[in-house]
């Protein structure tokens, strides 16, 4: 058997298989064949992965991509809802973002403000304080300068 190497990774760092197959897209019996093939034991009952810190999650299922953007490839709930599982909470990938780039929790929702759909790089997410001063700047822009194009 062929063996992934993003698989056997993950398997090495102790990651639960479920999580595995959550995060990369394949099958259960993938993740299962690759364990087997590589001799690890079989999964145990209890406690799981954890990770040393809410960064560290986050990281996780977050990867970089061209323009300074980041895309979720972690876990999402049933809703499709991009989601960071630490200390067993799981939270918003968003909300995490926004909380490790800013040093604060947003004030409701954090939102991409790059105009990439999906974007989850902290210094591109904007709460709610932080879009209504965005309009009132806009507004103030076009006052003095006419409206923008």
């Amino acid at each position: 058997m062929k063996v992934r190497a993003d698989i056997a990774k993950l398997l090495r760092q102790g990651v639960p298989q479920i999580q595995i197959v959550r995060q990369l897209h394949v099958a259960p019996l993938t993740v299962q064949k690759t364990r087997e093939a590589l001799r690890l034991p079989a999964p145990r009952s209890g406690r799981r992965f954890t990770y040393a810190s809410l960064e560290e999650a986050f990281c996780q299922g977050a990867e970089p991509v061209d323009g300074g953007h980041v895309r979720w490839t972690g876990y999402r709930d049933k809703d499709n809802t991009p989601r960071v599982c630490y200390r067993q909470q799981p939270q918003a990938a968003p909300r995490v973002a926004f909380k490790l780039f800013h040093g604060r929790e947003p004030v409701g929702k954090a939102l991409p403000t790059c105009g990439v759909k999906g974007c989850i790089a902290g210094e591109h997410l904007a709460d709610r304080p932080m879009r209504k001063a965005n309009q009132r700047a806009d507004a103030l822009y076009d006052g003095i300068f006419g409206q923008s194009a």
